[in-house]
């Protein structure tokens, strides 16, 4: 039995959507499809997606705060948290609290910038998905 395709989210391969059954004219497709390459891929991992989405409401959270939050694993954090401060996205204070060391993450402005173009993509793709 042949197992169904899998969207993947690597940052080198684009994430493509099945289309839901239902949907068969090759109009819907193209339009989802020529879409998709302008999704920025730093975001659109779904680690990634979560740190920027509780950055964008609170204006700065922990190291901690972020790994309960998403209930992920220091390593998995650790790796996605620092993708996105190559991007410019996020800013990384380290400090100490008595012996404790406590690193903070804050949304940059580009941060901002590009999570809000991220959302009014999406927006649009689920609008137009929607008018078909």
């Amino acid at each position: 039995m042949a197992r169904p395709a899998m969207a993947r989210s690597n940052d080198d391969e684009p994430v493509k959507p099945r289309p839901p059954k239902s949907v068969k004219p090759a109009v819907e497709r193209e339009t989802v499809e020529h879409a998709l390459p302008n999704l920025d891929r730093i975001i659109h991992e779904r680690m990634r997606l979560g740190i920027l989405s509780v950055l964008a409401v609170n204006d700065t959270l922990t190291f901690n705060e972020l790994k309960k939050l998403l209930q992920t694993t220091d390593g998995n954090l650790s790796v996605h948290a620092r993708r996105l401060e190559e991007a410019n996205y996020l800013e990384c204070t380290k400090s100490f609290e008595g012996r404790m060391p406590k690193t903070e993450y804050r949304l940059t402005a580009a941060g901002r910038k590009a999570f809000e173009r991220y959302l009014d993509h999406m927006e649009a793709l689920i609008q137009a998905m929607r008018e078909h």
